[in-house]
């Protein structure tokens, strides 16, 4: 953009101050959530799988993950349910041509254990089906993220079914030799369907999905 002669760039800068926000889902949207919060109605840019979660609490109290994406033109949050999907898109907006928009897209057609999954297994034509998404763009983002997925926190949350539970499980597929991200799938398949699942349990049942 060009002001007086100077040519300024909109870079976009990402991890602020804030890292949830709780209160009242009070509006929802495909694309936006407003929480209420202190007597401030926070908006939030949400990915559309977040919105098929949320548009049933609405009127609710629940907390978002919040990433706060600050340009020179703009400063927008963007919410999340679950702290795995956040770090994802951390990691997406990281990679050279992919937006904030572009990495909302992406989170609104696969979830973070997905997308591990899509990265781990160099499948360029899964991302290549979000609109958008080119080959280069692509491949560009299998490649920076091949070795970062490693470090992405496995967290699921889920009605009925608590963090801990889930990630006990998880640690506990992992300590047996699973990868993480095929047993964050299998778990998560699982939590969807019983979110009352014990750990030992969810443990059983995950061992004969391999």
């Amino acid at each position: 953009m060009a002001i007086g002669g100077k040519v300024l760039s909109l870079q976009c800068k990402t991890k602020g101050m804030i890292e949830y926000i709780k209160g009242e889902l009070t509006e929802i949207e495909p694309t936006t959530a407003v929480i209420e919060a202190g007597g401030v109605g926070y908006l939030l840019n949400i990915t559309l799988s977040d919105y098929g979660r949320l548009r049933q609490h609405a009127g609710q109290q629940l907390k978002l993950f919040v990433e706060e994406v600050i340009r020179e033109d703009a400063h927008s949050l963007y919410g999340f349910m679950r702290r795995d999907e956040r770090a994802m898109f951390r990691m997406l907006v990281g990679v050279s041509g992919v937006g904030p928009g572009t990495a909302r897209l992406i989170l609104g057609e696969y979830d973070a254990a997905e997308l591990q999954m899509i990265i781990a297994q160099n499948n360029d034509k899964a991302l290549k089906a979000v609109k958008g998404i080119g080959v280069r763009t692509a491949q560009r983002i299998i490649v920076d993220l091949s070795n970062k997925i490693k470090d992405l926190p496995a967290t699921f949350i889920s009605e009925g079914a608590s963090e801990s539970t889930f990630d006990e499980a998880l640690g506990a597929l992992t300590t047996l030799g699973f990868a993480s991200a095929a047993a964050q799938k299998v778990l998560q398949k699982l939590y969807r369907e019983e979110p009352s699942l014990s750990t030992e349990e969810a443990i059983r049942r995950a061992l004969k999905l391999f």
